[in-house]
């Protein structure tokens, strides 16, 4: 089990992790409402255009996605539940989640949700 201290860090990273997005997520907006906003001049222009915003699409869903298990995480520091695993309710080792502060699982579990989400 993971003690006060510990807990209270993996929460201020998480806060902090979620700033970052948050900041991300903005900024990215803000560049695909400038793309947006622009005159292509010639095919050449609007294939990149296109290629841009088609990563910064794909970039802000990845993030959406963390921040999304930060808040998860967040919500079960709260309730006591973080460090859990969702599926044995055995606990999640520390060093699974220093890696991944936001993990739902633990190593066997997560083997054991990937291979089922594949088929």
């Amino acid at each position: 089990m993971l003690t006060k201290e510990e807990m209270h860090e993996f929460e201020k990273d998480l806060l902090a992790r979620k700033e970052q997005i948050l900041k991300n997520l903005e900024h990215s907006h803000q560049k695909i409402t400038m793309m947006q906003n622009q005159d292509p001049k010639d095919e050449g222009d609007f294939a990149t255009l296109a290629t841009e915003t088609d990563i910064d699409s794909r970039i802000i869903e990845q993030q959406r996605k963390e921040l999304n298990e930060i808040e998860i995480a967040l919500g079960k520091i709260k309730n006591g539940t973080y460090g859990i695993c969702e599926m044995c309710e055995e606990p999640i080792g520390k060093e699974r989640l220093i890696v991944k502060n936001f993990a739902r699982y633990c190593i066997s579990c997560r083997e054991i949700n990937e291979r089922e989400n594949q088929i």
